[in-house]
């Protein structure tokens, strides 16, 4: 491969990894600074606050004391308390000695502060991703609105090989005199969907200029790709948003659902695709893959997916929202991930489902790319899912983690004495080591799966 060839490749590696560091430190500042902030409102002295492990690039000391850095490896962070022996908040013995002989200077420790004091600074980390990815999600709501009810045209796609007649501005009544329900309405707009025929062009009835009309449309969920899924057969083929998908194995398609047969019922065949992009076709093929697919009912089910998002066959108008809806979504959104999350992570260890949807560093560095090459709408996104999945795996009972002190903390409330520093330099051993297992696991996964 000589350098021109290899150049394009090497600044895709660049940018992946750019997005994957902007993500992860993101993230990582808003965790360590709700330990931080909530530490020092409760009376606990951090002595340094850190981006990044390593060989210190750049520092500077507050007038609190802390020492703030960024350090050359922009893979997490710490704050580090005063008593603390090291990231992981293992007790310091000589600077808790010197600690003991003055009250005050005690209670400015991490193991000297009152249980309440210290339970709270240990979960605020995690509290924070929580409310980061709420406050993204629901901005991201209220920025964007939700479809106006009833449906109404805001912008006509092109589509190709089709002459149509929708308009901006029209709301549409009857679709080949099948009436358009409420959008609130979910079994209703299912069972339009299915009576929707499978055909094209159709009639639409709309209501336009206060005049009810009737024009000729595309079918409503058109081959369409309005998203693709990163890490994906499509991914890897190279379709775009806005491609239009007009033939599989040859034979022409203008529904989302024939292309849904034929990715299901080929059973991971691979499948050669005419594509239309920006009114030029061309030829690729696509190789389909089994993909674990979370259900409404908690579940799990496994599908052939080449990994692409459709819609309807234009774009839907919209309509502002309160700030307490959006407020009421972007919590319900996060909860929706911690739940798919603790559902998928239950399958996988039952094996209901496969481990390799248990993603590394590789693997999230990829998705960081591809949602960032998508849109600052996508990426921002991905960085709210990944800062729940964060928040939620440091409350996992595992020593090292936030989980883990929650846990030790626990067990002091209930017996009155926390753990002896023997075992809880044995059960910190163990913690860390499981955490490594579960990283080279994950990593495994990259690189095999």
């Amino acid at each position: 491969m000589d350098l021109v060839s290899f150049l394009p490749q090497l600044g895709g590696f660049f940018y992946v990894i750019a997005s994957f560091v902007v993500a992860l430190s993101v993230i990582v500042a808003v965790h360590e600074y709700g330990h931080y902030i909530v530490g020092r409102w409760s009376g606990i002295h951090a002595e340094v606050f850190s981006l990044g492990f390593g060989p210190v690039l750049f520092s500077r000391v507050d007038k609190r004391g802390t020492r703030w850095q960024i350090a050359l490896l922009p893979f997490g962070g710490y704050v580090k308390f005063l008593g603390d022996s090291d990231a992981a908040s293992g007790k310091d013995a000589a600077a808790m000695a010197e600690a003991s002989a003055d009250p005050a200077a005690l209670r400015r420790t991490m193991h000297g502060a009152p249980l309440w004091a210290r339970a709270a600074t240990v979960a605020a980390g995690p509290v924070f991703n929580f409310v980061m990815s709420a406050v993204i999600f629901a901005g991201v709501f209220f920025a964007s609105g939700t479809i106006r009810n009833p449906l109404t045209v805001a912008d006509v796609m092109p589509l190709p090989g089709l002459e149509q007649d929708l308009q901006a501005g029209d709301q549409l009544l009857q679709v080949e005199g099948v009436s358009v329900p409420s959008l609130e309405d979910s079994a209703a707009w299912e069972g339009f969907r299915t009576s929707v025929p499978e055909q094209q062009p159709l009639r639409y009835t709309v209501l336009r200029d206060g005049q009810q009309a009737e024009v000729q449309g595309p079918y409503p969920w058109p081959p369409h790709v309005r998203g693709v899924a990163p890490r994906s057969a499509a991914a890897d083929a190279d379709l775009q948003p806005g491609d239009v998908i007009v033939a599989v194995n040859g034979a022409p398609i203008f529904a989302f659902d024939q292309l849904k047969r034929a990715v299901e019922g080929g059973e991971g065949a691979e499948l050669q695709l005419e594509i239309w992009r920006d009114g030029d076709t061309f030829a690729t093929a696509l190789t389909p893959r089994r993909v674990d697919e979370p259900q409404a009912d908690g579940g799990f089910a496994t599908q052939w997916r080449m990994g692409i998002v459709g819609g309807l066959a234009f774009e839907p108008a919209s309509e502002a929202v309160s700030l307490s809806d959006a407020i009421i979504a972007g919590g319900a959104q996060v909860w929706g991930v911690v739940d798919m999350s603790l559902s998928g992570l239950t399958h996988m260890i039952t094996g209901a489902i496969s481990t390799c949807n248990l993603s590394g560093p590789i693997g999230i560095a990829e998705t960081s790319g591809a949602m960032a090459s998508q849109g600052a709408e996508s990426f921002i996104r991905f960085i709210a899912v990944l800062s729940t999945a964060v928040g939620l795996l440091n409350l996992f009972p595992i020593p090292a983690l936030d989980g883990g002190h929650l846990m030790f903390y626990a067990y002091e409330a209930v017996t009155g004495k926390p753990p002896s520093d023997g075992v809880m330099r044995v059960l910190m051993t163990f913690g860390i080591a499981a955490i490594l297992t579960l990283m080279l696991f994950a990593l495994g996964n990259d690189l095999f799966c």
